[in-house]
């Protein structure tokens, strides 16, 4: 009983926030929101990345060779498909396929 109350506050919360900044701007969207909305997802993008590849050693086998195929099939992928999905889910099995059978 306990934790479906806990649930059910939590769901009321969650709506809540998502249905706010549509309350607060509704007839217009400030400038510095919609100038967040253009620069951040390339940046945590760019932040996820290097968080990626922050940890290769280029001194010990397999000298970072997984990580960079795998970050090479995800830019070819994404120039020639322009599909995000696509592009970063062959990407990660390749990279997984690399780690786990070739290296």
């Amino acid at each position: 009983m306990n934790a479906a109350i806990l649930v059910a506050v939590m769901s009321v919360v969650t709506i809540l926030l998502r249905a706010l900044p549509f309350v607060v701007f509704r007839n217009r969207t400030p400038q510095y929101v919609s100038y967040l909305g253009k620069v951040l997802p390339p940046a945590i993008i760019g932040m996820l990345v290097i968080y990626c590849l922050k940890d290769i050693s280029f001194m010990a086998h397999p000298y970072g060779l997984p990580e960079l195929i795998g970050v090479a099939a995800v830019v070819g992928l994404q120039a020639w498909k322009r599909n995000s999905l696509i592009s970063i889910l062959s990407g990660t099995i390749i990279y997984m396929v690399l780690v786990q059978m070739a290296f």
